[in-house]
């Protein structure tokens, strides 16, 4: 033992004494910023995130044109949904450029819904969120001249319409589905966008009011009876009427929120066809005769076009059309394209039986020269 540890001491007496000095906190971190600093260098650059491309259906659009989907034009009435009128209504009281999108009824909103609007590559749903969205982009609040007191009594009638008269009419349209489409005049295949015979899709369409009437129940106002939902509605009707008394409008000569909300409701019970007998209508007609008076202010303010509308079930009745002249243009230059096409075939055909003949000429020569050998 004694001999190994002599070794061991000449090897440590052989090599000279080196004492290890602790490093700084600053030169570690000096060091651990440099190894850093190599692993950078050596990783490839980093490639920046790209945001996601905004999806939309309407991808070769206009900046600044609103964009609208909603529901096909029916012969009585611009739109069956008092959600996409109120947009419209909205678009054109404002005086909004916009184009509505013929989508065959194919399309619908994030949330599931008609109407929304895609502007400059950005869907934005819900027509309560879409004027409100639009207001402030472009500087259209309808309710801007009002005072605090006004805009609280607006937001309570709307709430009233949308959330109470709304489920009214809806739970008279779940329950009578043959006269939707009797007192709209509605042909379903141009309506739903399908080539489906109409017996299918009439089936189709009372399928889907018959869902409809389980939200009218889980609403609450569908556990009623017939004659107190009535009266709900009327009652709704009467405080809608007392409200605007003799003014042009709610809140007095220019038409505000509430009158958009008012006016595309209220359109829906007015306009339907009379002879279905259609209670609120009636009790409408007899009892309010200012809300007949404020919808059709509000209609021939709004929809000068509204009988073109009806009549054609234009969707974009308010965008100009080109000039009768243009359109002759246009179809003449069609005809001479297809009198020219028409002339290229005949000379095909032409030259193609010319090339037949002289084919069968020279096979006939050909067999002469045989037979003279």
């Amino acid at each position: 033992m004694a001999e190994e540890n002599n070794v061991q001491e000449t090897k440590e007496a052989a090599t000279p004494e080196t004492k290890e000095v602790p490093e700084t906190k600053e030169q570690e971190a000096s060091k651990e910023k440099e190894v850093a600093g190599d692993q950078q260098q050596n990783q490839p650059p980093a490639v920046e995130a790209q945001p996601p491309k905004p999806v939309v259906h309407k991808t070769n659009y206009e900046k600044d044109v609103i964009y609208l989907f909603q529901f096909s034009r029916t012969p009585v009435i611009p739109s069956l949904s008092p959600y996409c009128l109120k947009v419209e209504t909205y678009l054109r009281l404002a005086e909004l450029k916009y184009e509505n999108v013929d989508h065959k009824m194919k399309f619908r909103s994030k949330k599931g819904l008609l109407p929304f609007i895609e502007l400059n590559g950005e869907e934005i749903a819900d027509s309560t969120v879409i004027i409100k969205e639009l207001a402030q982009k472009f500087g259209k609040d309808l309710d801007a001249g009002l005072d605090n007191n006004q805009k609280n009594v607006s937001h309570a009638m709307i709430s009233m319409i949308e959330n109470h008269l709304f489920w009214v009419v809806m739970w008279w349209r779940t329950k009578h589905p043959d006269n939707i489409i009797r007192g709209y005049k509605m042909n379903l295949q141009h309506f739903l966008g399908s080539r489906m015979p109409n017996g299918v899709l009439n089936f189709l369409f009372k399928y889907s009011y018959n869902r409809k009437g389980l939200k009218v129940k889980a609403h609450g106002i569908g556990v009623h009876k017939p004659e107190e939902i009535n009266e709900f509605g009327q009652h709704d009707l009467k405080v809608l009427s007392e409200m605007l008394a003799d003014k042009e409008f709610f809140f007095g000569d220019e038409p505000t929120t509430l009158d958009i909300v008012a006016f595309a409701n209220l359109a829906q019970i007015y306009f339907i066809e009379k002879d279905l007998q259609y209670s609120l209508q009636e009790f409408m007609q007899e009892n309010c005769a200012n809300l007949v008076g404020h919808v059709n202010r509000m209609k021939e303010r709004c929809f000068p076009d509204w009988e073109d509308i009806c009549t054609t079930l234009d969707l974009n009745s308010h965008l100009p059309k080109p000039p009768p002249e243009e359109k002759e243009t246009k179809a003449k230059d069609e005809e001479k394209k297809a009198e020219k096409e028409g002339d290229n075939d005949n000379d095909e055909k032409e030259k193609s039986e010319k090339e037949i003949e002289k084919e069968s000429e020279k096979r006939t020569r050909i067999k002469r020269i045989k037979k003279r050998k």
